[in-house]
């Protein structure tokens, strides 16, 4: 059965549009704790929060070239990401470790926003690769430029971090549920889980990717 087919009952532009108001949500309180670590004003806020909330979705929507950005279409997205940064701008203080705070947001966010992208492209008729391009990229870019902006070394790319990699794995996890006959609805539901449960193991246990060490420096030659 064609991917598209499988997956498009339960797809429903309602349950779509839930999911990038969530993922807008949850990645604009990321964006708007980054912002508070770098003491920057509520201006700093703003801009920081509404930049990670729809750097994602609107890097798919153009990809995609879908006739309207998500956000350019519902401007309302926005009033999201205002309130998180203002909420955020005046209680950041009351966090133990803003850090970790960022760190479990940021992993909620992707869990609801890889989701989002790949039932987008599910419901453009996409094939299979491009529903997990679109999966990875609209769950990952947002936290990427929010780190970049704020000087931080991105999550992404972070040494050994289980990220990309969950958003990978989640958006996987969809394909393969609809070739095995789940509806839309069910797939993107094992996509967040999969996503989110390979993040939170990243988090909570140190779970990590091997990474490239370099070789040890060989020997001087003994002088003759």
């Amino acid at each position: 059965m064609d991917l598209t087919q499988a997956l498009t009952p339960g797809l429903t532009q309602g349950l779509i549009q839930g999911l990038d108001i969530l993922s807008v949500a949850i990645f604009a309180l990321t964006g708007a704790l980054v912002a508070s670590r770098s003491q920057l004003d509520i201006v700093g806020f703003l801009f920081v929060a509404c930049l990670t909330a729809v750097g994602g979705g609107t890097l798919r929507d153009l990809l995609l070239n879908r006739d309207q950005v998500f956000w350019v279409a519902d401007p309302a997205i926005l009033l999201a990401a205002v309130v998180a940064a203002v909420l955020v701008f005046f209680t950041a203080h009351l966090l133990e470790s803003r850090y970790r705070a960022i760190l479990w947001l940021d992993a909620f966010a992707l869990a609801v926003a890889v989701p989002a992208g790949v039932g987008v492209a599910l419901g453009m008729g996409q094939h299979w690769a491009i529903v997990l391009v679109m999966g990875v990229s609209t769950g990952c870019f947002g936290g990427l430029m929010r780190d970049v902006v704020c000087n931080e070394v991105p999550l992404v790319l972070k040494q050994g971090e289980i990220y990309a990699t969950a958003a990978f794995a989640g958006a996987g996890a969809a394909v393969v549920a609809g070739l095995a006959g789940l509806e839309g609805g069910q797939a993107l539901l094992i996509c967040g889980a999969v996503t989110f449960l390979l993040r939170a193991g990243a988090i909570a246990f140190g779970w990590g990717l091997p990474i490239y060490r370099n070789r040890p420096p060989r020997p001087e030659s003994p002088k003759r």
